[in-house]
């Protein structure tokens, strides 16, 4: 069904756009006009994500502003200021500093949503180590994968975390040095130590050392259909991007209330739950709890938010509870509402007018370009069902591939094509960590090629079509068939997988997975059960597998890769397509 476009009537708004309108913002757009409005560093020192977040606000007017509410699933409350953050985040950056870890390390943290994660976020950033964070859902294989890959050389984690997950770990992490436990009074070792004994001793004076805007700050690992999780690194020019979407997409302005849900395991935890919101010296909400629709109905009244950032998951989520519930509270302090994290189909921005009051903005970006880059804007008309028009400063197009690495834009509108962006914006990925040809394989005829299908109409604004790949997104989570596939391989049952998305209402999709068991061994219930529960052992709860089906075989290339699509299309009683490259089957 298509739904007509939402208007907002130009005087019926609590606070004018910071972009009133589009096509004049674009046509004027510099990035020098952005890096204009933010500090740098003290004697033309560089540009440090850290300073542009805390720091500048925490020494003028700003030092007692509320930077973050955090809300404590079990009913804690703690607020930290503008200066609360500074010192705090000097105190890890003292401490990663007596720990010699240097301009480039890599500082991982594995922990759900509490304070000591935002403080060493911050404090890694100041210390011009590099911050990589981990979802706290994590089994222990991805978290292996992730620190190996990346160098991990200090863990920031949880006493829990350590001794489930990370103890049977250490050995084949060899470039860990450090355990940080955020909840410990004691040191374990002297490799594990008490974040809360090292802060107590550290100082809460920190001079940020001169930063280079392009050198490594933050390292974000996103899955692939084939190979281990690639890890992409964004550098401190980032917070351009971060500040720009701050102001233009999600509307900033000074007085705001910001809850973003994310966890800052995932890149919108980290761009938009921590750095963006800061750097605009507004007040952010962080809520340790997991979903509950009457929590959050509870917490966007009584924390009075103005501006929320949420997933299609969670929108489809409180879909399903019933209207009454919302009637209950008062949102009338609620101004926009934003998602990511997949295509939010048009019904969800519909419902969003009818029970927020208030239609939900979609947008659309990936681990890989760091920040937003196409939006449906608060002074534009939504189109439901579209990602919206690309941000100032981005130039996006349709494209198809054409010989000798080049690219063919599509001008008519409508036409499906691969979605491409012009390389140069400040928060795009600057390499895949120890992976040059997977990261030159991105870009082609001077395009970064995005892996995502889509068309354009002919006002410019972007429709989603549906992945290029295999990678599964289910409840807002990037998940990669190979790393589950892997994993499942190693129960000493399994002889091949094969793992899918599997469309679902709620998730978006489901991860299901065809097994090959190894000969002489039956398929039973009970088998599956157990399967499913290893998955969940090594590769934690939000990428395991929730259905597993036996099978015979697998469909395969004759090159031997696993034909995930033919997987899929069988699943759900679609066409198959060409099969001429299946192992022994299709025309030769």
């Amino acid at each position: 069904m298509t739904y007509p476009p939402i208007r907002k009537e130009p005087g019926s708004f609590a606070l004018q756009p910071n972009m009133p309108d589009y096509q004049e913002c674009r046509s004027s757009f510099t990035w020098d006009s952005v890096r204009s409005e933010l500090d740098g560093l003290a004697g033309g020192n560089g540009l440090n994500i850290a300073h542009e977040a805390v720091d500048r606000h925490a020494r003028g007017p700003l030092r007692q502003k509320t930077a973050i509410r955090w809300l404590g699933k079990n009913g804690e409350l703690l607020d930290l200021t503008y200066g609360d953050l500074m010192e705090q985040s000097s105190r890890f950056a003292n401490i990663l500093s007596s720990l010699q870890t240097a301009r480039g390390d890599r500082v991982f943290c594995l922990a759900g949503r509490v304070p000591e994660l935002y403080i060493a976020a911050l404090g890694t950033l100041k210390n011009r180590s590099v911050f990589c964070p981990l979802f706290s859902a994590f089994g222990p294989e991805p978290i292996c994968q992730r620190m190996v890959r990346g160098d991990g050389q200090i863990l920031v984690t949880t006493e829990r975390q350590y001794l489930k997950k990370i103890a049977p770990l250490v050995e084949r992490i060899p470039s860990l040095r450090y355990i940080l436990l955020t909840d410990a009074k004691d040191h374990r070792s002297e490799g594990v130590l008490s974040l809360s004994r090292l802060m107590a001793d550290a100082s809460s004076d920190f001079t940020i050392l001169p930063t280079s805007s392009d050198e490594m700050a933050i390292l974000h690992f996103t899955s692939g259909t084939t190979g281990m999780p690639k890890g992409a690194v964004h550098v401190h020019n980032a917070v351009l991007t971060h500040y720009l979407t701050g102001k233009y997409v999600l509307d900033f302005h000074r007085d705001d209330i910001f809850w973003c849900t994310a966890d800052p395991g995932w890149v919108t935890g980290t761009s938009y739950g921590i750095i963006s919101p800061l750097a605009h010296g507004v007040t952010s909400i962080v809520d340790e709890a997991d979903f509950d629709a009457e929590r959050w109905y509870r917490i966007l009244e009584e924390q009075k938010v103005t501006i929320w950032y949420t997933a299609p998951t969670a929108i489809r989520m409180l879909m399903r509870a019933p209207d009454e519930l919302r009637r209950r509270f008062d949102l009338s302090r609620l101004r926009l509402v934003h998602s990511v994290g997949e295509p939010l189909n048009p019904e969800a921005v519909i419902w969003g007018e009818r029970v927020l009051g208030l239609p939900i903005h979609d947008n659309w970006w990936q681990t890989e370009t760091g920040g937003i880059m196409i939006a449906n804007y608060p002074s534009e008309e939504i189109r439901p069902g579209s990602m919206g028009r690309p941000l100032p400063g981005i130039e996006a197009a349709i494209v198809r591939r054409g010989e000798n690495d080049g690219v063919e834009i599509i001008e008519t509108a409508n036409e499906e094509g691969e979605l491409a962006l012009r390389p140069g914006w400040p928060s795009m990925f600057r390499e895949y960590i120890h992976d040059e040809e997977r990261y030159r394989k991105c870009f082609v005829g001077g395009w970064y090629i995005t892996g995502d299908l889509a068309k354009r109409d002919r006002d410019g604004y972007f429709w989603f079509v549906g992945r290029a790949d295999d990678i599964i997104k289910t409840a807002g989570h990037m998940v990669g068939p190979f790393e589950v596939e892997s994993a499942l391989m190693e129960h000493p049952s399994v002889a091949e997988a094969g793992v899918i998305g599997k469309p679902e209402a709620v998730i978006g999709e489901l991860v299901k997975a065809f097994v090959v068991l190894k000969e002489g061994i039956p398929p039973s219930e009970e088998l599956r059960l157990e399967l499913i529960g290893f998955g969940r052992t090594r590769l934690g709860s939000a990428v395991a597998p929730k259905e597993i089906a036996f099978v015979d075989n697998l469909p395969k290339t004759r090159s031997g890769k696993i034909m995930r699509r033919l997987l899929k299309a069988r699943e759900l009683g679609l066409p198959e397509g060409d099969t001429s490259t299946m192992e022994g089957g299709g025309s030769r």
